[in-house]
């Protein structure tokens, strides 16, 4: 038996009647890429969710073939003419719904397929552990356009620790699941016809464990860890800015939309 307790346009929410919640992104046509509505729904469906609602564990996951392609392009298009202002207010809606999905009360389990590039490896890293499929496909994939991994940087760095996120938070280049295990970026890699399954293996003991107790254990966790606070999003949203006004960015996401190589690429 299953409910939804949520009315969403990007995204479907089905509630099982242990409280296994599957939180599913439901753009396949687009990637499931993160557009303006998505954000906010993600926003909007993190800061509602609290202890006590009945939900014990959430799976993350993606309808289509690929879990999340990253941005919008329809996003990307317009900020390119955007004012520093529109994009700086932008970017802090992606973070605020990064910190929102981070600082979510309940456990939250990563299920990927195909591929998670861009703000789709920060939404990994703001799950407590991620399962994907061993084809899946992982990418920091900014600075090919010219960008920088800024918002979701906080998150990746947490999750990786900086040696290993300086493997791959520069280069742009593509790693495979196995090398996301290697990196601390996923716990397992399955095939994929297993993968829902894993996700829920992954689920179940908090079925087991006291909620309240989950809830206070991945507080103290977040306190320990790395701080990312008010001070920390404003300065990556800044540094973002910097960047989108330079001219790499402009040739880099000009030769995305052209389908060319941007005059850096080098074979």
């Amino acid at each position: 038996m299953q409910r939804t307790d949520f009315n969403f346009e990007t995204l479907r929410v089905e509630i099982d009647a242990r409280g296994i919640a599957g939180l599913v992104l439901n753009r396949p046509e687009k990637r499931n890429a993160l557009s303006s509505t998505m954000i906010a729904e993600l926003t909007a469906f993190a800061q509602s969710v609290r202890a006590g609602s009945g939900i014990r564990a959430i799976i993350l996951s993606g309808e289509g073939d690929v879990f999340c392609a990253g941005g919008d392009l329809d996003w990307m298009k317009t900020q390119i003419k955007a004012r520093r202002e529109d994009r700086m207010r932008e970017a802090r809606k992606l973070a605020d719904m990064l910190q929102a999905l981070n600082e979510m009360p309940i456990p939250l389990i990563g299920q990927i397929h195909g591929g998670a590039f861009g703000g789709g490896v920060g939404l990994a890293c703001v799950c407590d552990v991620v399962v994907a499929a061993s084809d899946a496909k992982f990418g920091l994939t900014e600075t090919r356009l010219g960008l920088i991994p800024a918002t979701i940087g906080p998150y990746v760095v947490a999750r990786l620790g900086e040696g290993m996120a300086r493997r791959v938070f520069m280069s742009g280049r593509l790693f495979d699941a196995h090398e996301a295990i290697a990196l601390g970026l996923v716990a397992s890699a399955v095939p994929a016809d297993t993968l829902a399954y894993s996700a829920l293996t992954e689920a179940k003991p908090y079925l087991s464990a006291a909620p309240h107790a989950v809830k206070e254990a991945k507080s103290l966790v977040r306190y320990l860890g790395a701080r990312i606070d008010r001070e920390t999003i404003s300065e990556t949203i800044g540094r973002l800015a910097d960047v989108w006004e330079g001219p790499e960015a402009l040739e880099g996401i000009d030769a995305f939309f052209q389908k060319r190589k941007p005059k850096w690429f080098e074979t």
